[in-house]
């Protein structure tokens, strides 16, 4: 049964894609507009959230009954289904709420068809939030895809074969000032977790490459179950790399919970991090060997020197002020207090060229923009537009 609509386009909704293709990574097409034909995954989905028509496709999870609860079995109504990149999703914050209106239960609403789940479901409609969760609205078209038994394995990055090059065009070409307005026009396109989502965030960005069920801890560089979070002596919890007093934005949604600069870490050697600026010298720190501290700065072991800087430089990037958050900047102090400033910027700048990102820290950046929050760190993607901005 063909349930798909036709409807006629317009210039504005064709200048509309052509922005989407931009802001989420889709290549453009040799005429210059992205094609109509190729639908959003959920994680560009979930990254566009501001009102826009868009065609999604992806794997159907459950139904969502309130903004991190979804029925995997026991359906109660027709009215919503979850779709998400991965047949075997769990994790919520990786999932799409499409709302299913009176024209589409009959086929679509999991009370009256519950072999739905594991199918493939294509639908166009408003990009917007749904149960005060990444959803899409008012569906014009919705239709099946894929087979009866997809395949669980993940989905291929959403910047497909074009890289994350696209993902920065509107940026190409630019420097200064110039290339840092287009950055955060582009990064500050994204989905924000929660603070109990970061933990399972977490797990998946900082997995140990050598032992899935471990977690590398940024400063102390040693690998430790994921199960072993929380606050007690020798657990992991949430390191904020741009210390939260700087700024005063706690661990509410927005830069609190913003992934690209939280990592895990030894509760004992966070708390020696504390909110210090970063800087060089200082007595070692214990269980973390090549790392320095001294009354008002932190210095990180060699290996994650660059990875510290460019955290701190996409911060600075991503909140402009603008968002009703506060204008975060580096600078060369380190006595910022609680001032949305942190330093030293010459020693960030230093050590983004020292150590350029290795592949922990670019799969880290693939994993936050496919399943997480959407958006890229763009210094991992071209450490050298660090200099362009800061000299």
């Amino acid at each position: 049964m063909n349930m798909k609509r036709v409807t006629r386009s317009r210039p504005g909704r064709l200048i509309a894609a052509v922005v989407l293709a931009v802001a989420v990574g889709i290549p453009l097409g040799v005429t210059g507009a992205a094609s109509a034909a190729t639908p959003l995954t959920v994680a560009q989905a979930l990254a566009a959230q501001d009102g826009r028509t868009a065609t999604v496709t992806g794997y159907v999870i459950g139904q969502p009954t309130a903004t991190n609860t979804v029925l995997t079995s026991g359906f109660t109504a027709d009215t919503a289904i979850a779709l998400a990149d991965q047949a075997g999703e769990t994790g919520t914050g990786r999932m799409l709420y499409v709302q299913v209106t009176a024209a589409w239960r009959s086929t679509f609403g999991l009370l009256t068809n519950p072999s739905l789940r594991g199918r493939q479901v294509t639908a166009t409609g408003a990009l917007t939030a749904y149960f005060s969760h990444g959803g899409l609205k008012n569906p014009t078209a919705m239709s099946l895809g894929g087979g009866a038994t997809p395949s669980p394995t993940p989905t291929p990055s959403p910047t497909g074969t074009a890289g994350p090059d696209a993902y920065y065009a509107s940026a190409a070409g630019k420097s200064g000032p110039a290339l840092r307005t287009a950055l955060h026009g582009i990064i500050k396109v994204q989905t924000k977790l929660s603070y109990d989502q970061v933990w399972d965030a977490l797990k998946d960005t900082d997995q140990d490459p050598a032992n899935p069920a471990n977690v590398i801890l940024l400063y102390s560089g040693r690998s430790q179950s994921k199960t072993s979070n929380g606050g007690g002596a020798n657990d992991w919890n949430r390191e904020h790399v741009w210390a939260k007093s700087h700024g005063d934005f706690g661990t509410a949604t927005g830069p609190g919970t913003d992934v690209h600069h939280l990592r895990p870490e030894d509760v004992s050697v966070n708390s020696s991090r504390g909110n210090k600026d970063f800087d060089s010298g200082g007595g070692t720190v214990a269980e973390a060997p090549g790392c320095y501290t001294d009354a008002d700065s932190f210095e990180p072991r060699d290996a994650v020197k660059g990875d510290v800087a460019r955290m701190i430089l996409y911060m600075a990037i991503r909140y402009e002020g603008g968002d009703g958050w506060p204008d975060l900047e580096p600078n060369d102090s380190v006595s910022n207090g609680s001032a949305p400033r942190l330093g030293r910027l010459s020693k960030l700048l230093a050590w983004n060229d020292q150590d350029p990102p290795d592949a922990f820290e670019k799969r880290r950046n693939q994993r936050i923009y496919e399943r997480w929050q959407g958006n890229r760190n763009p210094f991992v993607d071209h450490p050298e537009w660090a200099r362009s901005i800061w000299g």
